[in-house]
């Protein structure tokens, strides 16, 4: 396992979609109920079942996803510090093809977030310069519905809801990888208490990203306590390397250096 930090890919322009799509991403993640941003163990029975709540409303859900309706008025039971509680979630009138959207910019929890944004600021921005800003943006939610409708079809009978960019971003290291796979890319790797600074190219460090997805991905799609759609980076993975390798022709030659 290996952390990006950094890649030494230089591009044309600003990115600036791909820096409003991180801005937007924390934005709603502040808009979100407090339970994402306070310590663990620190939430009420009652702020849990408010962000559970937030989620149903808005977040994608599998069974709604391959049946394309909402799920009828249901009760969740949460184990919580004080206790399991009984979360009664009502009729919700959301559109799943579109929860499947605001899903994007959803997350659980300060590591989700900041993993997610991490992997979008070293490798969106040169993505972008090839795409160009539109064409990129239209890309990124391409591979988001792709990740999101992958894996639902892959657990079409999970009522667990799905949230985070993650399968967009998926698919936008996939696109990185066929447009840089020579890239050099400042990883760390960490060694017990000792985290050792590496420059590797970028088909190592995102081939092999990619591998822990697919081996993780086995049986549900769901790493088994982890709560990770790893089916879904998958999915996003492979769409945003089919996208690229189609589209490389056309796009813009990358800066030379």
């Amino acid at each position: 396992m290996v952390i990006p930090i950094h890649d030494d890919n230089p591009t044309r322009r600003t990115a600036v979609v791909t820096y409003v799509l991180i801005a937007l991403n924390f934005v709603f993640f502040f808009t979100e109920p407090v339970v994402s941003h306070i310590g663990v163990g620190s939430q009420t029975a009652a702020q849990v079942c408010q962000q559970q709540r937030y989620f149903d409303q808005h977040a994608a859900i599998p069974y709604e996803l391959t049946h394309n309706k909402p799920l009828p008025p249901h009760v969740y039971r949460i184990g919580t510090t004080a206790g399991d509680v009984d979360c009664v979630v009502t009729e919700t009138g959301k559109k799943p093809y579109l929860s499947v959207l605001y899903s994007m910019f959803l997350h659980g929890g300060w590591l989700h977030i900041l993993g997610n944004m991490l992997f979008l600021w070293i490798f969106g921005n040169n993505v972008e310069d090839r795409f160009g800003r539109l064409r990129f943006l239209l890309f990124y939610l391409f591979c988001g519905y792709v990740a999101a409708y992958g894996f639902a079809y892959g657990n079409a009978g999970s009522t667990t809801t799905l949230v985070g960019a993650s399968g967009a971003i998926a698919g936008v290291l996939g696109a990185y990888l066929v447009m840089f796979p020579r890239a050099r890319v400042t990883s760390i790797i960490p060694l017990a208490i000792v985290w050792i600074p590496v420059k590797l190219p970028a088909w190592l460090v995102l081939g092999g990203w990619f591998l822990l997805q697919w081996l993780y991905s086995s049986g549900s799609g769901v790493a088994s306590g982890a709560g990770v759609a790893y089916l879904a980076h998958v999915f996003g993975f492979v769409a945003g390397v089919v996208v690229a390798l189609l589209a490389k022709p056309l796009l813009r030659a990358p800066v030379r250096y």
